[in-house]
């Protein structure tokens, strides 16, 4: 699952200059971020089972509005059986006209060596999606729908509804407003709505409202307040699906601390 923790690209910037005259500054289309955190939450759901976490990424953006990126996180294997690592890829391709953007994401989200248990079809968690997205002015709106077998992992086997099921085209609905407040200063809003074709009892809603501000030396802090709900408390008594595995309920209402650095 994608990424709701903040972080800031920012480009390089050369600068050189020749006798008295200065050549324009050159931004480079390459960016990184590293974040830590408390913990890593994405479309509402604890995946570090609330502990700290540490995220890096790579993007690059032409001018054309074409880009590509990589992002990973630190995961736990209590949310995730044998996982401890989540990898994205994605690109994609955006256009602005005054304060409308248009644009479309291609994404891919990989959990190196993680599977359900033999008895669930050793059913990778592994998934990807196409994102279409507009926005205008401070609101964004973006749907992501399921292109592989799989929405993350869930189908007849893990779920034991149907027979030989899977959620190709479960979409998920994301509708933010980010805010700049002056000094730094910003707040951001967040509404998502999962749809999981064929298993719609695991479907579920999350929101969540952060704090951010920019500091010295290209850092940012945010502070995150999100949650998520289901129909019938679906994903109460969670478990990886291990023997005695520890059970929680990873979409509670939990509070979020990042730092992040910008290179």
């Amino acid at each position: 699952m994608k990424r709701i923790l903040l972080t800031l690209p920012l480009g390089i910037f050369l600068h050189t200059t020749h006798a008295a005259e200065s050549t324009p500054e050159i931004e480079s289309p390459f960016s990184a971020n590293l974040t830590v955190a408390s913990q890593y939450v994405s479309r509402g759901f604890q995946q570090t089972w609330g502990k700290p976490t540490i995220q890096g990424g790579v993007d690059y953006n032409h001018p054309s509005g074409f880009y590509a990126g990589t992002w990973a996180s630190t995961v736990s294997d209590h949310f995730i059986r044998d996982a401890s690592v989540e990898w994205d890829v994605y690109t994609g391709y955006s256009r602005s006209f005054g304060d409308l953007t248009l644009g479309t994401q291609v994404a891919y989200y990989y959990y190196p060596g993680a599977k359900t248990t033999a008895d669930t079809g050793n059913t990778r968690f592994d998934y990807g999606e196409i994102i279409p997205e507009i926005s205008y002015g401070p609101l964004s709106v973006k749907y992501a729908i399921t292109y592989t077998q799989d929405y993350f992992g869930n189908n007849s086997d893990t779920l034991g509804i149907g027979n030989n099921q899977h959620s190709r085209g479960s979409g998920y609905l994301d509708v933010s407003w980010h805010q700049p407040l002056g000094q730094g200063w910003s707040a951001d809003a967040h509404y998502g709505n999962q749809r999981i074709k064929n298993f719609s009892a695991a479907s579920f809603q999350d929101a969540s409202f952060s704090v951010n501000k920019e500091l010295p030396y290209d850092l940012a802090a945010s502070l995150m307040y999100s949650k998520a709900w289901d129909k019938a408390d679906y994903y109460k008594a969670y478990s990886n699906g291990n023997p005695n595995a520890r059970v929680s309920n990873p979409i509670d209402s939990t509070v979020t601390f990042s730092l992040s650095k910008s290179f």
